[in-house]
């Protein structure tokens, strides 16, 4: 059992359970989203006395902050105990344009350069993190959702706001990919 745990699954193994998952919570009556767990953490520390946004039933999430938990708890146990010793298989193109930016080849999911504690506390890396950090909380409530909530619940739902967000997602990624990052880097 463990063998089959520590293999590469494929694609459509993950979509299967996300479709499922998300079958359920639509069947419920429930949306999806990691970043209204900011909101019901905030909510159950009292928040909502003094900010009307945080004045809701934060009860009625805890489901998602078990989640939460759960996902957090998931990639520990993963990293910890199911993951290999071998470098991650990463695209010849990917390499080469990482070199262009200054980065070695990833031994991990990310660059060092960018994802590690050393990197954290230089003042480049902490400002990188910190503006990277505000602009997904400021992007999260300004669209209303996260990306896992608008493109997982939103389109499942067929909302259309929720497609505008992705498609807004995926320009903006583009957009640090070719313009932002190399101009930082």
């Amino acid at each position: 059992m463990l063998d089959i745990l520590k293999e590469t699954w494929s694609w459509w193994f993950s979509g299967a359970i996300i479709t499922g998952i998300m079958f359920l919570l639509l069947f419920f009556g429930q949306s999806f989203g990691f970043s209204s767990n900011l909101r019901t953490i905030c909510s159950a520390a009292g928040c909502g006395k003094s900010v009307k946004f945080f004045d809701f039933n934060w009860k009625s999430q805890i489901w998602n902050l078990v989640f939460l938990i759960g996902a957090i708890l998931g990639g520990f146990i993963a990293h910890q105990f199911l993951s290999s010793d071998e470098a991650i298989n990463i695209s010849s193109n990917t390499v080469a344009d990482l070199a262009k930016l200054g980065f070695s080849a990833p031994q991990s999911v990310q660059p060092a350069e960018l994802f590690s504690l050393e990197a954290a506390f230089t003042i480049k890396g902490f400002l990188i993190l910190a503006f990277g950090g505000l602009l997904v909380g400021f992007g999260s409530r300004y669209a209303g959702g996260c990306t896992s909530g608008h493109a997982i619940s939103g389109l499942s739902d067929l909302q259309f706001p929720s497609l505008i967000a992705v498609v807004g997602f995926f320009i903006g990624g583009l957009i640090m990919t070719f313009l932002i990052i190399p101009l930082l880097f």
